[in-house]
């Protein structure tokens, strides 16, 4: 065996014992300092197998269990088998996915996964998409069609003049939207003085006659699929109609949300969501594609292409033949070939096996809520998704770090409406009902330790 072999070999196995032994463990590590474990920097070089053990077992006392069936923080999903899988090849592989020349593989397989993407989200055939980092970077894409697109039909070239001089472009998002549109807005330059907030219901769904209120003149409308606390959605068929009328762009952050058009038991809740201009979507959230994945999607491919394309003199195969250049379609060049892990993702689950993850992560926040408001406590959402608000009183920040420390499982904190609440989100294709049972459990055990130091 050569040494190469050996050590691909050597580590594959450690990420299988990793992932095998995973749910056995504590969630969060109680080490998380391991600088002096990592060393100094070598003088002089030395065998990669020596490298790869130091650094796994320096790490490994302070690796977080995402991938586990109890990590419900963030809408971190874990990383299905096959996906992982395929983006081990992907590292071996190491191919540039800017176009069809420098890897047909890479550009083939990334046009196939975004036109299953769109089957299984429910989007238009039509559509374009770019695969990116992640949610903050479908938005900033998303918006970047956006703004080219409206500037565009006022007369204003803005790849070519910038924003200096540009007709004011206003920006209408849910007092609610996700920090991420905020950053995309500072990125293009818009500024996030540009928003116009409007008001949500007690859920956080956006106040349809507040928005109609607010359209006067060019404007980019964001609403969200999946409101990143309560899980609530907005009113999409009412929200696009109009925002349309207005002669406004929408455009949907459903980084986790808009995967509810994967099962018809929660297709309700984005209907109308096909009807807006652009669209982006998580994989490492509910598709359980591992970091980092992300998809942009737009109704207008000329608009999406016009904003992140570039051209020159030495590239060839920008646009040539029947495959995309996935390029035209993302900020990045030099890009990972996110396409594989995806198309595993999807090829492994099936459109009958995306439906029943999504429809099993919602069945067992139902059961999170339903045992929770069980044994006292103050579930305060509508849990229409997958995403539970509990109150503990003035003690919820106790109880969550209580909870943390326990190791049993990790949730974190927000404030909602003015209150701390403990935020629970269930997207792990591994996680169970005993998972759910268990982590009840520490969270009453929490609750208790609490109590009893007053």
């Amino acid at each position: 065996m050569s040494e190469l072999r050996g050590l691909l070999a050597e580590v594959a196995a450690r990420v299988a014992d990793y992932r095998e032994s995973v749910a056995d463990g504590p969630v969060f590590p109680e080490e998380t300092d391991i600088r002096d474990a990592l060393g100094e920097l070598p003088e002089h070089p030395r065998p990669a197998a020596d490298v790869i053990g130091e650094l796994a077992e320096a790490v490994a006392p302070a690796l977080v269990a995402t991938t586990g069936p109890r990590y419900f923080g963030f809408v971190t999903g874990g990383a299905l088998d096959a996906a992982t899988a395929a983006d081990m090849l992907a590292t071996g592989w190491d191919q540039s996915a800017f176009n069809v020349v420098t890897s047909p593989a890479a550009a083939i397989v990334e046009d196939v996964a975004g036109e299953w993407l769109k089957d299984v989200l429910r989007l238009p055939s039509t559509a374009s998409f770019g695969f990116v980092t992640g949610g903050q970077g479908a938005n900033t894409v998303c918006l970047a069609a956006a703004r080219h697109h409206v500037l565009a039909r006022a007369g204003w070239d803005v790849e070519r003049r910038g924003l200096n001089g540009a007709p004011p472009l206003k920006v209408i998002a849910s007092e609610e939207r996700h920090a991420t549109i905020d950053r995309s807005l500072r990125l293009l330059g818009l500024g996030t003085d540009a928003v116009t907030p409007v008001g949500a219901d007690g859920q956080g769904a956006i106040d349809i006659d507040g928005l109609e209120r607010t359209l006067d003149g060019p404007a980019i409308v964001c609403l969200q699929a999946g409101n990143v606390n309560s899980g609530a959605f907005d009113d999409f068929a009412a929200a696009t109609e109009i925002a349309h009328r207005h002669g406004a762009w929408v455009h949907v952050d459903g980084a986790f949300g808009l995967w509810a058009a994967a099962s018809p038991a929660s297709r309700p809740l984005v209907a109308g969501v096909e009807r807006a201009d652009s669209w982006a979507v998580d994989g490492h959230k509910w598709l359980n594609v591992p970091y980092d994945s992300g998809y942009a999607f737009c109704a207008h491919p000329g608009s999406h292409a016009a904003a992140m394309s570039l051209t020159a003199a030495y590239l060839t195969g920008q646009g040539d033949g029947d495959v995309r250049a996935p390029s035209d379609f993302v900020p990045e060049s030099s890009r990972r070939a996110r396409g594989f892990a995806t198309w595993a993702a999807l090829g492994e689950l099936g459109r009958a096996g995306i439906a029943e993850l999504v429809e099993r992560c919602c069945a067992l926040a139902r059961r999170f809520a339903e045992q929770l408001t069980k044994a006292g406590f103050t579930v305060v959402n509508d849990v229409v998704l997958n995403q539970i608000l509990v109150s503990f009183g003035d003690e919820t920040d106790r109880v969550v770090e209580a909870v943390q420390r326990s190791g049993e499982c990790w949730m974190g904190t927000t404030t909602w409406h003015g209150r701390r609440l403990m935020r629970v989100s269930v997207s792990s294709w591994s996680t169970t009902e005993a998972d759910v049972d268990r982590s009840v459990a520490a969270i009453q055990a929490a609750w208790a330790s609490v109590a009893s130091r007053g």
